[in-house]
């Protein structure tokens, strides 16, 4: 291998082991995330998380904060993205979010947000 070579290769893997620049997802990714944060904090509604009921703020708070975790290592390229990976089930459990709203029966988080993704792709 030549000496100029050797040298580009060497560059090359360095520049790979260094933090890189990390993408932000797109902005109507960013602008659905954005919605159906505001939609979980304003719904009212519990939140069931690793044994625990939460109120629809901390579980914004929680689903946010795993939405930026996932989104700063290039993991949130779709809004279905974050709902799979952020918002559907534990982390450290691998059980499924759950939603407990007054007005209707006791559904996962994953189908409960599809639906209002759903709501904000219909034109009006």
């Amino acid at each position: 291998m030549s000496a100029r070579l050797t040298v580009a290769f060497a560059l090359a893997l360095a520049l790979l082991m260094l933090p890189g620049a990390r993408a932000a997802p797109p902005a109507s990714v960013q602008a659905e995330v954005a919605a159906l944060l505001g939609y979980v904090e304003g719904s009212g509604c519990e939140f069931y998380r690793n044994g625990t009921w939460h109120d629809s703020s901390a579980a914004q708070v929680h689903l946010r904060d795993k939405y930026k975790y996932l989104a700063a290592r290039n993991q949130i390229n779709s809004t279905e993205d974050f709902i799979e990976k952020a918002a559907a089930r534990s982390s450290f459990s691998g059980r499924a979010y759950e939603v407990r709203c007054s007005d209707r029966a006791t559904i996962t988080s994953s189908q409960w947000l599809r639906e209002e993704l759903a709501r904000l792709r219909t034109p009006k």
